[in-house]
């Protein structure tokens, strides 16, 4: 009796615990075994929207007026339960930046001792040219933004290690899971020219001229299910064009825009089922409310009830508290992270319809990106010509369409060590082994820093200015008399990087400081079979192939078991510091604008894969690397010539937040066609920059309590802030919102709100709010 009653107890616990199994899995609780603590983060580095000059084009023209969508560092930590853990942190800026790198890693250390440095964590930009500039050490990068603006740096050093700190509280017991699939129409290749100087045997390996492959990672929490996405694919940040002054996270930000809001609209709509998932470009989750039922007429009475309010006080938590996505409203569980990563995109641009000459609409000179001679004239033409802001939308959508299916059929788990390795190499003066075809070997040596002729031609993305061309391997007499009045090259310098004519000897002009680096970060992050590798640069398509390819023969070659089935390389460009680009050697000698602009000359990349060899070889064998030399730290160096705010002001009479323009009376709008506009008085934004809050927010009345709820705010691609003065030193300013109503809005009553900060005449800031009147959405 005694042995039956045992059976009976040991087959109901049994029966009990496949049941309990099986309704885990069918709920979404269970994914597979975790070997991994997982933890991600997300926070506002938004910098300022007014007067700075935007980063990436090199164009002075373009200073930051307002926002089209917010920006942000999006962090995930990996650790093994007692051993080796890594950071990533993917951030909406044209570059990491080495300074901010160090600041970070100092912050880091001084809250969390030796768990997070330089060697651990890595730091990548999505490429995006419509951020605030002025954030890098080195002088030729900070030029353009009047020298070292302080709060755009603040803005990245405080988000980056906000985000740090999310994730690293947020480790919890969870899985990871990779997938990988071709995107065919979201980027081609702006320098093919270029790309055909490539041996033909090595092209004909591959079907096209630019990397088409999505690489994604799923994150799975034990108990929540998923958490977050971070995916790599090679496109620039150049959707939105070199005239735009709306701060931007260009196709990459909107493609995480939709992702993160199309899982907060799954989960919000029904409980979680993998299957359930749609590929469907995602209706905003603030639209999912109540809709009135009242009559159109009832809405326009309704509505007239509610006049535009004056402007007020208001405290700094207000813009935060009325923020749409506010982390005030998500205290239960983490917040979906997905981030959209650079690789080796140094010759991919996102304007896939080609380049085209503005004054004959004929295509561009094949070899030199010219019309009749200059480059001026020449543009690419992105998916939504001429409107850059649609181009941007649709690159975004299709790379989150890829991304969202390769979410959804993820199923290789990630298993095995956490490991990484780091070391700074001084890029000047490297010396490089090259293996012949024979067996032989030749040693050579990289050069100190400098850019040729055809840097200052640009791209078909942003051209520059004057008479340059890309594919310049001479230069011309007048701009070599305008080099030499800077600095004149030696003829060791000029020979080390031939065929590159020299125009800007950066690697040795060091007054005031140095203007272009010579220590650069190089790192490998390992989670299992995946393979991050850190690099400081635009590496092209070919020349991250190439990286690629001889990281993986590395690994493949150490006879290491794990390294026998299905391992993934993933290049994380424009980590940790900036040093521009990165080609081929049978690219180089083109000189186009990326061959130009390969800073170390000819020898570059081939010092690249030998340093990330060696680095490999010992993530293997466990053996430890030696650092390298420290790179310089020149914050306390930096000159800024930016103005700064003296006052804001408004006509007598007047309050900040005072309706100039407002809506008409018994406005009636029509979801997917309309577009509505109101404007604001204002102050200078750079007084503060309401991270993690909003400058405007559309609000949608509540009909049962009548109360106003956020619906869409300055990190919607349907919202555009944009500030404006009447004249450059003027103290007044003014705010106009536009929204354009998507189809996915609501009907009912709404109003546009704007917040903001004024600054009196001896330093002190004071919020405000002003909102507009109400008006009607059907």
């Amino acid at each position: 009796m005694k042995e039956l009653s045992l059976v009976r107890l040991w087959s109901t616990c049994c029966l009990l615990y496949m049941s309990t199994v099986l309704f885990l899995l069918t709920s979404g609780g269970v994914y597979a075994t975790s070997e991994y603590l997982v933890g991600l983060g997300s926070y506002d580095i938004t910098g300022p929207a007014a007067d700075v000059n935007m980063m990436g084009y090199a164009n002075m023209e373009q200073v930051a007026s307002g926002i089209h969508f917010r920006l942000r560092a999006r962090t995930f930590i990996v650790s093994e339960p007692q051993g080796k853990r890594v950071v990533f942190v993917n951030i909406d800026a044209c570059m990491a930046s080495q300074i901010v790198t160090l600041k970070v890693i100092e912050r880091l250390k001084a809250r969390y001792g030796d768990l997070y440095t330089e060697n651990n964590v890595g730091i990548s930009g999505i490429h995006t040219h419509s951020g605030p500039g002025g954030y890098l050490q080195y002088v030729v990068y900070i030029v353009t933004s009047l020298g070292f603006v302080r709060q755009s740096f603040d803005a990245l050093v405080d988000g980056i290690e906000n985000s740090i700190i999310q994730a690293h509280e947020n480790l919890r017991p969870g899985s990871i899971f990779v997938n990988n699939g071709e995107l065919l129409d979201a980027g081609v290749n702006r320098s093919p020219s270029a790309y055909l100087n490539n041996p033909s045997e090595e092209r004909s390996k591959h079907k096209y001229n630019v990397d088409k492959e999505m690489t994604l990672l799923k994150f799975v929490d034990d108990q929540w299910g998923p958490v977050g996405s971070f995916n790599w694919f090679a496109t620039h940040g150049t959707s939105m064009s070199r005239t735009n002054s709306l701060i931007s996270g260009d196709n990459k930000g909107s493609a995480a825009r939709f992702m993160e809001d199309w899982f907060e609209q799954s989960t919000a709509e029904r409980s979680y089922s993998e299957e359930s998932f749609s590929d469907e470009i995602p209706r905003r989750v603030s639209s999912i409310i109540e809709n009135y039922q009242d009559s159109h007429e009832e809405l326009l009475e309704l509505a007239s009830y509610f006049e535009s309010e004056p402007g007020r006080p208001a405290t700094r938590i207000s813009s935060s508290a009325r923020r749409v996505r506010s982390a005030l409203r998500k205290a239960d569980k983490p917040g979906f992270v997905s981030a959209f990563c650079q690789t080796n995109c140094g010759d991919v641009s996102p304007n896939v319809l080609g380049a085209f000459c503005l004054d004959t609409g004929l295509l561009c000179d094949f070899n030199h990106s010219t019309c009749g001679g200059r480059n001026e004239q020449c543009y690419g033409r992105g998916p939504g010509y001429p409107d850059e802001f649609e181009s941007t939308r649709i690159i975004g959508e299709r790379q989150f369409k890829m991304a969202l299916k390769l979410f959804n059929k993820a199923s290789e788990q990630l298993q095995g060590k956490v490991d990484y390795r780091h070391v700074y190499v001084d890029f000047s003066q490297l010396n490089v082994t090259l293996l012949k075809k024979d067996g032989d070997s030749e040693a050579v040596k990289t050069c100190p820093a400098a850019m040729g002729f055809a840097f200052a031609a640009g791209t078909t993305d942003g051209p520059g200015a004057f008479d340059f061309t890309q594919g310049d391997d001479k230069g011309n007499p007048f701009w070599r008399m305008v080099r030499n009045v800077i600095k004149t090259p030696d003829k060791k310098q000029m020979d080390c990087h031939y065929p590159k004519p020299i125009l800007l000897d950066t690697g040795e002009m060091t007054k005031p400081y140095d203007w272009a680096p010579s220590i650069l970060s190089l790192q490998i992050l390992r989670i299992g079979q995946l393979f991050i590798l850190s690099v400081p640069g635009e590496f092209t398509t070919m020349a991250g192939r190439r990286l690629r390819d001889a990281v993986k023969a590395q690994l493949k070659s150490s006879g290491d078991k794990e390294m026998s089935g299905e391992i993934h390389v993933v290049i994380a460009g424009l980590a940790n510091g900036y040093s521009q680009y990165v080609t081929t050697f049978e690219e180089y000698q083109v000189q186009r604008y990326e061959g130009a602009s390969t800073l170390y000359g000819p020898h570059t990349l081939s010092g690249y894969i030998q340093e990330f060899k060696k680095l490999s070889k010992s993530l293997l064998l466990g053996t430890t690397v030696e650092p390298g030399p420290q790179p310089p730290d020149l914050l306390d160096k930096q000159l800024s010539f930016l103005t700064p705010v003296v006052m804001d002001s408004t006509p007598v009479g007047d309050s900040f937040g005072d309706v100039i323009s407002d809506v008409p009376k018994n406005l009636s709008l029509t979801r997917g066609n309309d577009q509505v506009t109101v404007v604001f008085q204002s102050a200078c934004p750079r007084n503060d920059l309401l991270t993690e809050g909003t400058f405007a927010v559309v609000e949608r009345l509540e009909q049962k309590d009548k109360s106003w709820i956020p619906v869409y705010d300055d990190d919607d691609l349907c919202l555009r802030f944009k500030w404006s003065r009447p004249k450059k030193l003027s103290s007044r300013s003014q705010a106009t919102v536009e929204w354009r109503i998507p189809e996915s809005a609501s009907r009912g009553v709404y109003r546009i709100t704007h917040f903001g900060a004024a600054k009196k005449l001896f330093g002190s800031v004071h919020h405000f709010t002003g909102s507009s009147s109400a008006f009607v959405v059907t």
